[in-house]
């Protein structure tokens, strides 16, 4: 079966409008993150993910940094459970073994670290907290394909 999305790879300039949607509907109104934390400024240098419906609705995102920092991974909640948060995070492993990174990283919240090892993601150090939610660093070695 085909999913019921299609998902892009873009760059800020191109997707900002519908990047910056889904990240305040889920981090900023759902979980109740400070703008001032969402929009770090490292937008503009990352590669994004941008997952639409069918009807051409932004439904999911994600980001990687140049340094393979994964991140800012969302999906509105109705898409939830769906496989939208899993082809983003292929999508931005495909991008990172296309181009040459060794591993990459992600700071993942505590309740989505069993998300993160069915990518074989290995937890490295100490829960945090990142935005007033308990954060653990999560890292997997790439091998090219």
């Amino acid at each position: 079966m085909t999913n019921p999305f299609t998902v892009c790879a873009v760059n800020w300039h191109d997707g900002e409008m519908m990047l910056r949607a889904v990240r305040e509907a889920v981090f900023i109104r759902e979980q109740g993150i400070a703008p001032e934390l969402e929009w770090d400024g490292l937008d503009e240098g990352c590669r994004h993910v941008l997952v639409l419906s069918l009807q051409g609705a932004a439904i999911g995102c994600g980001r990687m940094c140049s340094d393979g920092h994964i991140g800012r991974i969302a999906v509105l909640p109705k898409w939830r459970g769906q496989k939208v948060g899993t082809a983003i995070v292929e999508a931005m492993l495909d991008y990172a073994r296309t181009h040459g990174y060794a591993e990459v990283d992600v700071d993942a919240q505590t309740q989505a670290v069993s998300f993160y090892h069915s990518f074989d993601f290995i937890e490295e150090g100490a829960v945090f907290m990142d935005a007033g939610l308990p954060h653990i660093k999560m890292r997997l070695k790439l091998f090219s394909r």
